[in-house]
């Protein structure tokens, strides 16, 4: 039996495309049933407010930086989306004066544009705002060499190597309306894909590339990032892949509320307890990761029903 077309891009695979069965079992989970997915290997935690959310999530980069030595050399990967940690966690190693000489970072994903990723005087730049927002704000006695700080912006796979040279204790995310982490969106409906979107095995296959972004996150990132001016955003980026994922010993999913809204948090925590695993709903192969966290701000979940506005 085929698959519907998207409602909201019928040209793309995404969420919208999924048997309604899981679509209706996932909004119908509360908040208290949905904690109770936590299932070894899928830990659910929940925040009653934003400082203690974002002081958490913080913290993630100040224990993988204090484990890292010389001969161990450990990192993190972070997102831009959300941002609200990364003045957090400078303020915590300056404040503890934690010297970073041996710890590494990556960051995320990186737009591009004219088949190149943007500069960092680029106004959205992904680089710029973690320099700005966090490494710019580190004592310069305490910060970390520039080359420990990786982004997927030049040789793509050398970026990919380092995965291998240097232990990720943590690859940090949020979640975008596509239900992706990085930007690891769905695909087009088209070739191959035209009946059916790529099987997770095959997906899961997907390095450090260049993606072509859905038209939903598009669409989410005028809205997040550029007062909703869809024209100035970009609709292709660099971003880490399911290889990179895979090497990092945890993956911790922070969702507040600002990226995604209370379905899609719920959709996307159910299929990766229930490990249904779809590429048209890329966060649901982390269903087959075997140390996921979500972080939720409980707040944020609210109810599923009609309100009107």
């Amino acid at each position: 039996m085929s698959r519907p077309l998207s409602k909201i891009a019928p040209e793309w695979w995404d969420y919208t495309t999924l048997d309604a069965e899981i679509l209706s079992d996932a909004a119908q989970l509360t908040a208290e049933t949905l904690l109770e997915l936590s299932r070894p290997g899928f830990q659910i935690h929940y925040y009653d407010t934003l400082e203690d959310f974002y002081l958490a999530e913080a913290l993630e980069y100040v224990e993988a930086w204090k484990s890292s030595t010389a001969d161990n050399p450990v990192g993190i990967c972070g997102p831009i989306g959300p941002t609200e940690q990364l003045p957090l966690v400078a303020r915590i190693v300056n404040a503890l004066d934690i010297n970073l000489k041996h710890a590494h970072f990556w960051g995320m994903d990186e737009w591009v544009e004219d088949g190149r990723p943007v500069p960092m005087d680029h106004p959205l730049s992904f680089a710029r705002a973690d320099f700005g927002l966090c490494f710019d704000r580190i004592k310069p006695e305490l910060r970390m060499p520039l080359e420990n700080i990786h982004f997927p912006s030049g040789d793509l796979e050398e970026y990919s190597r380092t995965y291998d040279a240097i232990r990720c204790a943590t690859m940090q995310g949020g979640q975008g309306d596509t239900k992706h982490w990085a930007f690891n969106d769905p695909v087009r409906r088209e070739g191959a894909y035209k009946d059916a979107p790529p099987t997770p095995e095959e997906y899961r296959k997907l390095a450090t590339r260049v993606v072509d972004l859905h038209p939903i996150t598009i669409l989410q990132n005028a809205r997040t990032s550029g007062g909703g001016y869809v024209a100035n955003v970009p609709s292709q980026a660099c971003t880490v892949g399911p290889i990179e994922t895979w090497k990092a010993d945890k993956v911790s999913i922070w969702q507040a509320g600002m990226h995604d809204n209370p379905f899609g948090m719920r959709l996307s925590a159910f299929m990766v307890a229930k490990k249904i695993c779809d590429s048209s709903t890329p966060m649901s192969l982390l269903g087959e990761h075997p140390n996921v966290h979500f972080h939720f701000y409980r707040p944020a979940l609210k109810k599923i029903e009609a309100e009107m506005h």
